[in-house]
């Protein structure tokens, strides 16, 4: 009786994790529009409680409400900065594509304009090195540039996908909003855990997922959008995309923004654009480089408890992993792989004790 008993719930996991692949498999295709659909819920979740209880607890009406919100004051307005963002992707492919972006004069412009001694030191570490990092560094600018712009003329060319994926996504985020509650409940219950590590991975997740898109989405899309304004203030070619260019890097720490003002600020001194070059500097150091300072306190009420460079590592493999949805997968994964550990290390020690 005891093997029979053993065999049949044996019998049932393996039924339930063939089935749980063929889901996976079957809703591939819309994996990242539920990822971010369940980011929404659980970002939005406090508004839905808030409009839920001013229209008397009716559930269905408050998911609604909620959903219209969103898709007015966030979701609309990222299409439209994204539709302008395209159109200059498209041109500055086309420039590079006929040569009228040239990243090798660009280096040739401040190479020239360095003080005569450094361009000696230069000279004599070896021209032709010189001329190979100058041909690496311009191919490597020229070959980023295309590759965003590739993807970006790829995504406009696939519309239609992305609409069916984008009303998916909407349509999956209204049942979170509404039911996210009773779904979360019942995956703790059903997760194959003690009831309590359940929870407490459960709410590392949503406290992680919280001060992810808060404390790092947020604040780089900040960044970014000062650094466009900055970059269309001085007269940059494209600075909705360059904007785009640093709010990506603002996500990585010990990388941040500065990897793309820098070079922006150096290229415009070599070229005699001093008062550009001046506005760029201090619009890097004061205004983009303590917004970081100010909101991420502001927006984050708990510290993940994720060091900084596994963040770094989490991020830029989740987005090689997963695209852009890995910027949010990616330190969640980090931060439940430590909480898991961190209670593996605790079950440990009591049974020790």
């Amino acid at each position: 009786m005891i093997e029979r008993t053993r065999l049949e719930a044996g019998g049932l996991v393996a039924f339930v994790g063939l089935v749980t692949a063929g889901f996976i498999a079957v809703v591939g295709d819309f994996l990242g529009a539920m990822f971010w659909a369940a980011v929404a819920g659980i970002m939005f979740q406090p508004l839905f409680q808030r409009v839920t209880g001013t229209l008397g607890g009716r559930r269905s009406l408050g998911a609604a409400v909620t959903l219209l919100v969103i898709t007015v004051a966030v979701i609309l307005p990222l299409l439209l900065i994204g539709s302008m963002i395209l159109d200059q992707a498209a041109g500055v492919y086309a420039s590079v594509r006929d040569g009228q972006i040239d990243f090798a004069r660009y280096f040739d412009q401040i190479h020239d304009a360095l003080p005569r001694r450094l361009q000696d030191l230069a000279d004599r570490q070896g021209l032709g090195s010189f001329e190979r990092m100058r041909r690496q560094v311009s191919a490597a600018l020229g070959g980023s540039v295309s590759v965003l712009a590739n993807e970006a003329l790829s995504f406009g060319r696939n519309a239609a996908q992305f609409l069916l994926v984008f009303s998916v996504g909407l349509y999956v985020t209204y049942f979170i909003l509404r039911d996210g509650t009773d779904i979360g409940r019942a995956l703790v219950r059903a997760a194959p855990l003690e009831r309590e590590v359940a929870e407490r991975l459960a709410d590392r997740f949503v406290t992680v997922t919280r001060a992810t898109v808060k404390g790092s989405v947020l604040v780089a899309m900040a960044q970014g959008a000062l650094g466009a304004a900055t970059f269309a203030l001085v007269g940059v070619p494209a600075a909705m995309l360059w904007g785009l260019i640093m709010a990506f890097a603002a996500l990585l720490p010990a990388i941040g923004p500065a990897i793309v003002w820098i070079p922006v600020a150096i290229y415009q001194l070599a070229t005699g654009q001093v008062w550009q070059a001046m506005v760029v500097i201090f619009s890097g150091v004061a205004v983009v480089g303590m917004v970081d300072n100010l909101l991420r306190p502001l927006l984050v009420g708990r510290d993940t408890g994720i060091p900084d460079w596994l963040v770094l590592l989490s991020t830029l493999g989740g987005i090689a992993l997963m695209g852009i949805s890995g910027v949010v997968a990616g330190p969640i994964v980090a931060a439940l792989f430590l909480c898991g550990w961190e209670i593996l290390t605790e079950e440990r020690e009591r049974q020790a004790a």
